[in-house]
């Protein structure tokens, strides 16, 4: 632990183990008052880490003057262009990278100038060059995140939908009558093919297995369909989604909560749906439905959504959100853009240099994103490649 101390001083604590923290970690993130995203759970990070152990890893803890923790920002500094650059931990896994702070009053404490001149004071006695903190939420849960105050806009922002207490009532905001009729038809047509189905979430490790196993496969069908590299086949990638799904022994929760639209004849999975959560949000991490003709035109993916909404407003949830990026699916669904911005704190003269290629590679992927004719474009070129057998990534 690196300590920069001044009595009566805000301090920044630096840990370079989970262990250290975990306790102080945990005890925040189980206070009620905590201002955070279900990313930044103890749980959620150390599966994560654990898939790259070869990759530093830094925790910083920033206190005020009275000793009392206000943030907690978990990262992994590895080597960018010959440069230590500082990440928070989770790539493109977590939708969001908002620090975890003890409190709205905490994180509304810590202004935006001093949270950054606290990190580059920690970054010079580690060596780091830059921080590139990307998708930080401008606001989270109707609170300013102070990473968030002066970043430039991301190439994309995710989507989010309030649940209610009444989840026959949150359904009928989400859904029109007419979209619920087609979806009861197209699930009445799955069910004449295959038989009852039904909806499941994972509730033992051998569940969560069974059903990443399918989300697998099928998500190698859709991407070879797309001719784009399915990331999923990543060994280190699919243990870190195996730890996340699996139960805390204390608790009985899981950081990634898996559901699945289940055939109860033959156990077939139709689709999978895959999210972190904590106690107030299902923050949606990954989808997939069967490939199979058959089986897509009853679109099992929206028929599963349905469900999985109507079961996180009944468990309590108060907010989901189908993540980063843009896509039929989400726009139709959600009442909310949660708009995410690019942070870059740069501590050295070559970090500098790295902030500015960040911000301006953001930039353009975000005019190329909001740009129809481009993405159209984009979207011929991918296809003539598949028509040629290569990868377009």
């Amino acid at each position: 632990m690196i300590q920069d101390t001044a009595r009566s001083a805000p301090t920044t604590e630096v840990y370079s183990d989970l262990a250290s923290v975990e306790a102080l970690w945990r005890s925040l993130e189980s206070d009620p008052t905590v201002f955070a995203t279900p990313y930044q759970r103890f749980d959620w990070v150390a599966a994560y880490a654990a898939s790259e152990p070869d990759v530093a890893l830094r925790v910083f803890v920033l206190r005020d003057g009275s000793g009392r923790p206000q943030a907690l920002i978990p990262c992994q500094v590895a080597r960018e262009y010959g440069l230590r650059v500082a990440r928070v931990i989770g790539a493109r896994h977590a939708n969001f990278h908002m620090p975890l702070f003890a409190s709205r009053a905490a994180a509304a404490d810590l202004r935006p100038e001093d949270l950054v001149e606290r990190l580059r004071s920690a970054a010079r006695s580690d060596g780091i060059d830059v921080y590139a903190f990307s998708h930080q939420p401008l606001f989270w849960d109707g609170a300013a995140n102070p990473l968030g105050i002066q970043a430039d806009p991301s190439p994309s922002d995710a989507y989010g939908l309030l649940l209610g207490p009444d989840a026959d009532a949150t359904l009928k905001r989400v859904f029109s009558a007419d979209a619920r009729k087609k979806l009861r038809a197209k699930e009445k047509k799955l069910v004449e093919a295959f038989g009852p189905v039904a909806y499941r979430v994972a509730r033992t490790d051998a569940e969560a297995a069974a059903y990443l196993g399918a989300f697998y496969i099928q998500k190698a069908a859709r991407f070879a369909t797309l001719g784009i590299a399915n990331p999923y086949a990543d060994a280190r990638i699919r243990d870190f989604i195996a730890a996340g799904a699996r139960r805390d022994v204390r608790s009985g929760e899981a950081a990634i909560e898996v559901a699945a639209l289940v055939g109860l004849e033959g156990e077939r999975v139709f689709a999978v749906f895959a999210g972190a959560v904590d106690t107030d949000r299902y923050s949606g991490m990954m989808t997939s439905f069967d490939q199979d003709p058959s089986v897509s035109r009853s679109s099992p993916g929206d028929i599963l959504l349905q469900y999985l909404i109507r079961d996180q407003a009944t468990r309590g949830r108060r907010a989901l959100d189908l993540g980063v990026g843009e896509a039929r699916y989400k726009t139709n669904t959600c009442d909310e853009t949660i708009r995410l911005g690019e942070t870059t704190v740069p501590v050295t003269l070559p970090g500098y240099l790295f902030a500015l290629k960040t911000v301006g590679t953001a930039r353009l992927k975000r005019r190329i994103k909001r740009n129809p004719r481009v993405m159209a474009l984009i979207g011929r070129l991918r296809r003539r490649r598949r028509g040629g057998g290569q990868s377009f990534p």
